[in-house]
């Protein structure tokens, strides 16, 4: 990029902070409804330029607290954690990790939900291609490449390790906004094997670590 023209530039700084948008609006999307998430999400949703993504944003107009719960909360039929994914590997090492991303880049997620939340996870991406737009806006060429590589990485490392086998969990429990948000999400990342996986627990029983 260190060769690109200004326009290149320039361009490069607009397709990054759109895309930071549509990965605000997928976290926000798996994210618990609460007071102003419907207006955030409709704000967003007309603001996508892909089609399947304001139809998600619609489709969350009228969600409520309790379908999430249901299915992503505490106790509910899928896990939204990646340590629930990552079969024999250690949770302390992949939250070590998370956190490490995180504090590399001041990134500081809601406290409401654990730093290995894929909505926590696909807010870090937002924030991240937002970050990059900003570094090319300013001209800061190097920035923007590191910042790059950097979400290139944790993409592969973290939210793609999740999000397929979470889509298809969602998926198997019937038709849902959360179902439809995480597939958008599935599709946007590369896909991962699964990990050999651990003893059969059920999705949210609290045994994995709090972060």
């Amino acid at each position: 990029m260190s060769s690109a023209t200004a326009g290149e530039i320039a361009s490069g700084a607009r397709i990054a902070v759109a895309a930071a948008a549509e990965w605000r609006l997928l976290g926000l999307l798996l994210e618990r409804p609460r007071a102003g998430w419907h207006e955030e999400v409709a704000q967003l949703g007309c603001e996508a330029g892909d089609a399947a993504m304001r139809e998600a944003a619609e489709a969350a107009g009228d969600a409520r607290e309790g379908e999430y719960l249901a299915l992503l909360g505490p106790g509910g039929a899928v896990s939204p954690r990646e340590v629930a994914y990552r079969g024999l590997e250690d949770p302390g090492r992949v939250l070590a990790d998370l956190a490490t991303a995180y504090q590399a880049f001041a990134f500081r997620p809601r406290a409401e939900d654990p730093i290995d939340h894929i909505a926590v996870e696909v807010a870090f991406v937002a924030y991240l291609f937002l970050k990059e737009g900003f570094a090319l806006a300013s001209g800061d060429i190097e920035a923007a490449e590191t910042t790059a590589a950097a979400r290139g990485a944790f993409v592969t490392e973290h939210v793609a390790t999740i999000a397929a086998p979470l889509a298809e969990r969602l998926a198997a429990a019937g038709p849902s906004r959360l179902a439809r948000a995480a597939a958008l999400v599935a599709a946007r990342v590369p896909h991962r094997e699964a990990p050999a996986l651990a003893p059969d627990l059920p999705d949210g029983c609290g045994m994995c670590p709090v972060a």
